[in-house]
């Protein structure tokens, strides 16, 4: 499976990467070249999801990005500390950071949110 890696250089493309949020299943915010957003794309890639990745430079604020992206109906639980880059987005709402992804693997949750999110159909 191909990866499709969209870069945003700086902070500012926060408008940008909420678009792509809203027009893709699965999206994985992070830092160009972090080794966290690949092991966050292998286990979505072990699920038969192929996530758009979206990288921001060194210099983005992590904490500004992920607030803004989150969606109004977004689950208030989850602490935008735990959902640190990469942030991993299905349906357009945040799931959250790499420890909450996990999480929600390991509690059978994935998924039931993938098929909901149409990202898979079986």
């Amino acid at each position: 499976m191909m990866q499709q890696a969209i870069p945003f250089v700086g902070g500012g493309g926060g408008g940008e990467i909420r678009r792509v949020v809203e027009e893709n299943p699965v999206v994985v915010v992070g830092r160009s070249g972090c080794c966290m957003v690949h092991v966050v794309r292998r286990l979505l890639q072990g699920q038969g999801v192929n996530p758009v990745v979206c990288e921001v430079g060194e210099d983005a604020d992590e904490a500004a990005l992920v607030s803004g992206l989150r969606g109004a109906d977004d689950d208030d639980d989850i602490d935008l500390a735990a959902a640190a880059l990469p942030a991993v987005f299905v349906g357009g709402r945040l799931v959250g950071g790499l420890e909450r992804l996990v999480a929600v693997h390991i509690a059978g949750e994935l998924v039931p949110i993938l098929k909901r999110a149409g990202a898979l159909w079986l």
